[in-house]
């Protein structure tokens, strides 16, 4: 399974809960899920052929910040 990285400032189980709905919406439960242990708060989608930019549009809709990550 292919799986696409972003550094975020998703930061706290408060923004995960803000943002789970678009993601589930976006690319399925279970498909992602972010490192709140990392310093770069690292949103990893385990999905083949993202669109990162529609995702980092997704999130930026939330409130959040969403980088990819090479």
């Amino acid at each position: 399974m292919e799986t696409t990285q972003f550094k975020t400032n998703i930061k706290c189980s408060g923004c995960i809960a803000t943002v789970t709905p678009v993601l589930n919406g976006l690319v399925g439960e279970d498909n992602w899920e972010v490192d709140l242990q990392s310093p770069d708060k690292v949103l990893t989608i385990a999905k083949e052929n993202i669109d990162k930019s529609e995702v980092r549009n997704a999130i930026e809709k939330a409130g959040y910040k969403a980088e990819a990550l090479a």
